[in-house]
């Protein structure tokens, strides 16, 4: 079972639970991702697949790449490629597809975005700096200040806060919840706001820290033979 999609931010938006409740979500359109490869233990030293999310045009697909979506059966290159690692061997085959019913309502995901890009910013904005003070004759207001001394160390300490370039980092935001799936649209509505801009790709997994463990169910007692 692959509990891995790819998808794309689609925005945020408002619903109700069955408590009435209004819950802040994050649409998103996850998959049908089709499977391009297959890796075994055997083949490949390591088990895992390769899914491919979206297509794009044949013009802009390189013949390796035609090529190798042919080889699955696919007619046009996938846009996104990932590799999902399995712990035990696949049992999937090129050519198939997984889509949004592998995940359930109440699940806690984690989501895998790029982070909206911010250009270059100073301390204030990146790093939250309180700064100087604000009144006129201070002439110290946004502006980092002292980053070393003078004799010792006679340099900069590494990961000081300095001014530069802000987000387009991969982020990855854990344990929401799953409020409600659209199965017909290949939708997922996850609690909460997620890393990037609309139309960003995402990668939408099971969570890894926080799942909650399922009930166990209790194995029916054998019935008393008859005498």
């Amino acid at each position: 079972m692959i509990s891995t999609l790819i998808g794309k931010k689609i925005g945020m938006t408002q619903v109700y639970d069955a408590q009435n409740v209004l819950i802040p979500v994050t649409v998103v359109e996850a998959g049908p991702c089709a499977v391009l490869q297959v890796k075994t233990l055997e083949t490949d030293g390591y088990n895992a697949v390769q899914l491919g999310f979206a297509q794009q045009k044949p013009r802009n697909a390189s013949k390796a790449e035609l090529a190798h979506a042919q080889k699955a059966g696919l007619t046009a290159a996938p846009r996104v490629l990932r590799e999902v690692r399995l712990a035990g061997t696949p049992e999937f085959k090129p050519g198939d597809v997984v889509t949004v019913e592998s995940f359930k309502e109440g699940q806690l995901v984690d989501v895998i975005g790029v982070t909206k890009g911010k250009g270059f910013q100073g301390v204030v904005k990146r790093f939250r700096v309180a700064g100087g003070p604000a009144a006129h004759g201070s002439m110290f207001h946004r502006r980092i200040g002292s980053i070393g001394m003078r004799q010792t160390p006679g340099r900069t300490w590494k990961n000081q806060s300095m001014p530069g370039h802000m987000g387009v980092e991969r982020k990855t935001m854990q344990n929401l919840r799953v409020v409600k799936i659209i199965a017909d649209k290949n939708l997922i509505l996850v609690k909460g706001s997620i890393p990037g801009a609309n139309g960003d790709d995402v990668i939408v997994r099971l969570a890894i820290k926080g799942q909650h463990a399922l009930p166990v169910v209790a194995a029916p007692a054998p019935a008393a033979a008859k005498k």
